[in-house]
């Protein structure tokens, strides 16, 4: 069996408001946790106490999550404020030659 290679270029990734994704992601786990809270005693009796856990690492990874991506995003915003600044002083002082 040969090694597969792709016959096309990737997608650009999607840009889109990754930080209002994850954060509803992360407050639905959580709602889901809450729901599930009062039925504690019927998922210990039928073995789906795991049922909650998932959703509580689910809320608290989201909240890792959140913190990473508002990072990433003012990391991405200075930077590109960055290369504007650059952009300009080079439009305002050109270089002699």
């Amino acid at each position: 069996m040969g090694k597969w290679t792709p016959t096309h270029e990737a997608p650009p990734p999607l840009e889109g408001n990754v930080v209002a994704t994850i954060t509803g992601g992360t407050v639905l786990w959580f709602v889901l946790f809450l729901v599930q809270l009062p039925f504690y005693g019927w998922f210990a009796d039928h073995g789906y106490l795991w049922w909650l856990w998932t959703f509580l690492a689910g809320a608290g990874l989201g909240c890792i999550g959140i913190w990473y991506v508002r990072g990433r995003e003012a990391a991405l915003t200075r930077e590109a404020e960055l290369t504007r600044e650059a952009a300009r002083t080079d439009e305002q002082h050109p270089d002699q030659g």
